[in-house]
């Protein structure tokens, strides 16, 4: 099978590439990188160690790398990380919050990276229109939805958080890998990408989580526990995705990245130094790229964290790669298997319109991904899924309708934004700032 990842020059990739090495069972025997930075798809080369069974192709031009493709990884960043940055610092300006998928930020990343992935979308179902287009480009649940409009069932996002969350939390209560696996142990998680809960935890139909509600200690043991403290917890009765601490403690994560710099500038410095040293020493590049991941995975949502060192269990990898090679497996016919992963909501939650993305636990065959039900969504969550989801939508309808004014909703709507006035001037310094945007939304 031919898979093309899209974004190929981009850090993450040889991630993607040890874990098809360790699945000779997935049957990928071309893998295309494409990006349209040159420089760095020859560096992120270098990383690999090659692997007969699998014919690596470096491609700059979309159109020829997705030709015939069976599945394509999309992960793409346009502006790279020298946008991200503006995206924050624009936001922090305005004094409100401003991550790569959260508030501000998400939005304004979201504007410029939609009329890039709809592009690409209408090339994989003009070029490839039997492939399965797997969607980790951020934010990952707008791209998703909107990339609906062009390829339906054929697009699927995906993202770690979920699976990670699940994994701590079955580390503290002392449940095994394969009883999540064999479906003995079943999560209830529910929400969109960045935004869920993890509400019940079930074995044999018993739900696990009051035992980790009622310990101190075992609260105190796992990443999401410190994050947002157990009084929060036992308030919420269930334990949040850890990117709803920018809504939980949006006072605190302002005054943390007032103090340095933001996620964004540490990433685009590593990322500088990186590439430089291995473009001049590629006989080092693996070594130099290993360093590097381990810094970015140990500062992972350090404006949330603080000091909090991340456990050593979650530094090690095995996240979003293993998830999206789960799912390819899956959709090419392997055995099925339950993931968490964002797909429409159809008629899973009522309360929400049938296409809104969900990202909930669904099972996946060769015919795609289908929800699994779940109970209904209390008050909270509902109502923060709806503010969040429609800020998305009008975002996707500014680009959409090259709508002005549905970019001045999107940002106005955003919980974490909260101000018409601030809405107003972050989406007149965004179209000084990005011509191309500009042009755009009239």
């Amino acid at each position: 099978m031919r898979l093309v990842l899209l974004g190929g020059g981009g850090f993450r990739v040889p991630l993607v590439y040890r874990a098809l090495r360790r699945r000779p069972e997935a049957g990928i025997t071309e893998l295309v990188l494409c990006d349209v930075d040159a420089g760095r798809l020859a560096t992120i080369h270098h990383v690999l160690q090659p692997d007969p069974a699998i014919r690596i192709e470096l491609e700059i031009s979309v159109a020829r790398a997705v030709r015939d493709a069976d599945f394509v990884f999309s992960a793409i960043r346009v502006g790279g990380a020298a946008g991200r940055v503006a995206d924050e610092r624009r936001a922090l300006a305005h004094g409100v919050l401003g991550q790569e998928t959260v508030g501000a930020g998400g939005l304004a990343y979201g504007l410029r990276t939609l009329p890039v992935a709809l592009e690409l979308a209408r090339t994989v179902a003009e070029l490839a229109p039997r492939a399965w287009l797997i969607n980790f480009t951020n934010p990952a649940g707008l791209i998703t939805e909107a990339s609906r409009a062009v390829l339906g069932d054929r697009v699927i996002g995906i993202c770690d958080s979920p699976v990670g969350l699940i994994r701590r939390v079955c580390r503290v209560l002392g449940v095994a890998e394969a009883e999540l696996t064999s479906g003995r142990v079943v999560p209830d998680y529910v929400g969109i990408n960045h935004l869920g809960w993890l509400r019940a935890l079930r074995r044999d139909g018993q739900d696990l989580l009051p035992g980790l509600f009622g310990s101190d200690a075992a609260l105190e043991s796992f990443e999401e526990g410190r994050l947002f403290g157990a009084p929060l917890l036992r308030a919420l009765a269930a334990v949040p995705n850890e990117y709803l601490h920018f809504y939980y403690s949006t006072a605190d994560v302002l005054a943390a990245l007032a103090a340095g710099p933001t996620r964004g500038e540490f990433l685009l410095a590593e990322q500088q130094d990186f590439y430089a040293a291995a473009a001049a020493r590629p006989a080092e590049a693996a070594a130099l790229w290993e360093a590097t991941r381990r810094r970015r995975e140990e500062s992972y949502l350090a404006e949330a964290r603080a000091e909090q060192p991340r456990d050593e269990q979650d530094l090690a990898g095995g996240g979003y790669e293993e998830v999206a090679l789960d799912l390819m497996q899956a959709l090419a016919g392997g055995r099925p298997r339950q993931l968490i992963v964002n797909v429409a909501n159809g008629d899973t939650l009522p309360e929400l319109p049938p296409d809104l993305v969900l990202e909930v636990p669904c099972q996946v065959d060769h015919a795609g991904a289908r929800p699994l039900p779940v109970p209904p969504l209390n008050l909270h969550q509902l109502g923060l899924i709806a503010s969040v989801r429609a800020a998305e939508r009008a975002a996707i309808e500014a680009v959409r309708g090259r709508s002005y004014q549905a970019a001045l909703r999107a940002f106005a709507l955003s919980p974490l934004v909260n101000s018409a006035a601030v809405a107003r001037r972050l989406v007149d310094d965004l179209l000084r700032t990005d011509p191309a945007l500009a042009g755009l939304l009239s």
